[in-house]
């Protein structure tokens, strides 16, 4: 099924301006931890001063994620919330969430820590990149994931051309045309840079972020 039909639930934001930033945050089962990122991502944004949008897109969770974003949109008109009434993936969130970015600068992320997203802005707007990649230099993750992600990494790179160490990193930020100009669909949310570069965005950067252990359960996707 499209993600372009599936049936979602949206709250809207009660904003006129068109933002600076939109950070998009696919999530499944993550009630625990949305109260304490929502507050650091508005900590973030006030302290340089963005206007923002946070989209939560709820990927079909059974815990009560989805009132817990109710409750932070109630509170903060920044906070939009799009909900999955099943479980459809990640690319099939992400895909919703650009089509419902406004910002000029999209960020996207999933545990990483917000304190990123003014370099990775100011990357986008002043040194002119198209797309730029979070690399985890140092994981956190068990070895039995970080050895399959250094193989497709290897790979990707070779049959791209596209200099990056984590195509897959969840956190990467873009030119508001990047995100309108490609599908994510299936698990091609593993693939982004590629799809930027075939669409004719070739300005494709990486910045080194710190990676977090998670403070809350594990990473759902």
């Amino acid at each position: 099924r499209s993600p372009g039909t599936m049936t979602a639930t949206t709250t809207e934001l009660a904003m006129s301006e068109t933002p600076d930033i939109s950070v998009v945050i696919p999530l499944l089962n993550e009630s625990e931890s949305l109260p304490e990122l929502a507050a650091w991502i508005d900590r973030v944004m006030t302290a340089n001063r963005f206007r923002y949008e946070a989209i939560f897109i709820d990927d079909g969770s059974s815990d009560s994620s989805w009132n817990v974003i109710r409750s932070l949109s109630a509170t903060n008109p920044s906070v939009r919330g799009i909900r999955f009434r099943r479980n459809y993936g990640k690319s099939a969130a992400l895909y919703c969430g650009f089509e419902a970015a406004r910002g000029e600068v999209v960020i996207t992320m999933d545990a990483d820590p917000p304190d990123e997203i003014p370099e990775l802005y100011r990357m986008i707007t002043e040194e002119g990149y198209d797309l730029v990649s979070g690399w985890k230099r140092r994981r956190h993750d068990p070895i039995g994931k970080r050895w399959p992600s250094k193989l497709f990494n290897a790979t990707a790179r070779a049959t791209s051309g596209i200099r990056l160490h984590d195509f897959n990193c969840g956190l990467k930020a873009y030119r508001k045309k990047v995100v309108k100009s490609i599908e994510v669909y299936g698990e091609m949310h593993r693939y982004i840079p590629i799809l930027a570069k075939n669409a004719g965005f070739t300005r494709i950067g990486e910045k080194e972020v710190h990676h977090r252990a998670r403070k809350y359960g594990h990473s759902k996707f």
